[in-house]
């Protein structure tokens, strides 16, 4: 017989034991890239070479967990790699993290029975979260690399952050954009979030209004249908 089945449990149990460390994590990596893009002149370089440990040990932390949750699927890398594709581009590029909060979207849409608005507002409460996590991490790494650019227009950090906010909210006026290759890329990436996230909320938000209705309907009695003669 396989060893494969009691596989998924251990691996749920990892993932709700990695729950707390890869939040912390992932703030220390935020926290540890903002300080060294923001303060990099102003702080002696030994503070600039602490907070970059501060982040690898952080990205450290997420390599290990990626490859703890390969070897408890049972699967082959790149069948692992092919299903957990976001998992994998978040591990390549930790500033999105974030995003990884859109997967809870997907639980709460397996779920039947009776609406729980707390469960879908908490959902849109995570996308709102999420929305800022990431167009705080998208400002650093577009001001990052735009700041000494030449041509560039983005050139402090309201900049940026303002550029983010018109590119999650998909609004786009043009008055600042970037210009770097690494930047554009950013524009890109952002833009991708922004829908996703949008698509989190009103999905979540209208899937709640649809079970609303659907248990209104089955409550009343036969025959009190709207237009019913």
């Amino acid at each position: 017989m396989s060893d494969r089945p009691p596989k998924p449990p251990r691996q749920e149990r990892w993932d709700r034991r990695m729950e707390i460390p890869l939040a912390v994590a992932s703030l220390a990596f935020l926290t540890g890239y903002a300080v060294r893009v923001l303060a990099r002149h102003r702080l002696p370089q030994a503070w600039l070479d602490a907070c970059l440990a501060v982040t690898v040990a952080a990205w450290a932390v997420f390599l290990v967990d990626y490859v703890v949750r390969l070897r408890l699927s049972g699967t082959g890398p790149l069948r692992f790699v092919r299903a957990h594709m976001l998992d994998t581009v978040v591990l390549l590029l930790p500033l999105l993290r974030p995003v990884r909060l859109v997967s809870f979207y997907d639980r709460v849409r397996r779920r039947h029975g009776t609406p729980r608005l707390g469960l879908y507002a908490r959902v849109m409460a995570y996308a709102g979260l999420s929305a800022a996590l990431l167009g705080f991490a998208g400002a650093l790494t577009v001001y990052h690399h735009e700041v000494d650019a030449p041509g560039a227009t983005i050139r402090t950090f309201g900049d940026a952050v303002w550029w983010t906010c018109a590119t999650l909210a998909t609004v786009g006026y043009g008055d600042v954009a970037p210009v770097t290759p690494v930047g554009r890329v950013t524009a890109v990436g952002v833009m991708a979030c922004g829908l996703a996230l949008l698509g989190a909320v009103t999905g979540s938000f209208s899937s709640w209004l649809v079970q609303a209705f659907t248990q209104e309907d089955e409550k009343r009695p036969p025959g009190d249908s709207p237009g019913a003669s």
